[in-house]
């Protein structure tokens, strides 16, 4: 673990071979947390975990941009970021109509009707967390975490610098508000 801390250090100073030295001891925590993101997604979808902690990790190293991580908890949290930032792009992409966001998929193989209702629902989480942000931005780190990183609790309130308990707390808070704040957008 200090091994990533320290690499993380070396890249926020600038160090350029840095980057290459983080890849190895990250990329299968990394493909992990892709591979549980996408696994919640219906099929059709085009993304691959590879392609999805490729980009993620390039987002995360970007050398035109200052990196400042604190821990590899840091890391692991700007990751989920970066990795709900790029799934809620690619559910965005797929509902644009220039791109058949209107058109229903057909599998000739099967003839079974694809559904994007998972990007739809992704496009609705991302909304709600935005105004939950907004009003606790600590409760929407923790749905991040949780959601789009797959930590446990106790793994996302170390992230958070809280107490399990109120980790728990906030959990059930961010759930049930997020649940009631998705709920009243599709009634309207």
């Amino acid at each position: 673990m200090g091994d990533v801390t320290q690499i993380l250090s070396d890249i926020e100073h600038g160090d350029p071979n840095a980057a290459d030295e983080l890849l190895p001891l990250v990329y299968e925590e990394l493909r992990k947390l892709a591979a549980i993101q996408l696994a919640k997604e219906k099929a059709g979808q085009t993304l691959q975990a590879t392609a999805l902690v490729h980009e993620a990790y390039i987002r995360l190293v970007d050398h035109d941009r200052a990196q400042h991580w604190n821990s590899r908890g840091h890391f692991f949290a700007a990751a989920a970021e970066s990795v709900r930032r790029i799934l809620v792009e690619q559910a965005r992409k797929k509902n644009r109509l220039k791109r058949g966001g209107g058109v229903e998929r057909v599998n000739l193989e099967r003839l079974d009707l694809v559904e994007d209702e998972d990007a739809a629902r992704l496009i609705e989480l991302d909304d709600a967390l935005a105004k939950l942000s907004e009003k606790d931005p600590q409760k929407a780190s923790l749905v991040k975490l949780r959601f789009f990183a797959g930590l446990t609790v106790p793994q996302a309130a170390q992230s958070l610098g809280i107490s399990t308990s109120t980790a728990d707390r906030h959990w059930a808070y961010a759930r049930a508000w997020l649940h009631r704040e998705m709920a009243s957008e599709r009634r309207s």
